[in-house]
């Protein structure tokens, strides 16, 4: 995919940086660098229905919650959160944390985070039900507030 900006989608203060994508593998890994500013969060808790997520630590700390035990990402450190885990990320430091996030099999990709950006980003209020239908058609269900 490279690091053109292409490859870089935003959602509030956000970043994913995708290194690979699900056009890149035929669908079997998705990989990208994760940025969150300090006090950033995923909008909610949510579980991938067939799809497994490993996060690995490269600056700052991510907080990640996962089946409601709360886990310190930082440089070097990672964390597999398998399908069908309720998980957050977080950001409760003053620094900005970067991670290298894998998805496997990578069905949710660049696609999915270019629709979410559009609906939360896009201007006006997001629509529950849009998103809760952008996260069904890629495998996702919010978990929570």
């Amino acid at each position: 995919m490279g690091t053109d900006e292409k490859s870089v989608i935003r959602i509030g203060g956000l970043e994913l940086r995708f290194l690979t994508d699900e056009d890149d593998s035929d669908g079997r890994v998705v990989m990208f660098e994760f940025t969150v500013p300090p006090g950033s969060r995923v909008p909610a808790p949510h579980f991938h229905v067939a799809v497994d997520e490993t996060i690995y630590g490269l600056d700052g700390t991510t907080d990640t919650t996962m089946n409601g035990v709360a886990h310190r990402i930082g440089p070097g450190d990672s964390l597999f959160i398998p399908r069908g885990a309720v998980h957050s990320h977080e950001n409760h430091g003053t620094a900005t944390a970067r991670s290298l996030i894998v998805l496997t099999p990578g069905s949710i990709g660049r696609r999915y985070f270019a629709e979410m950006a559009v609906e939360l980003v896009g201007g006006g209020k997001p629509d529950p039900a849009r998103i809760a239908a952008i996260m069904a058609r890629h495998g996702l269900q919010t978990a929570g507030p």
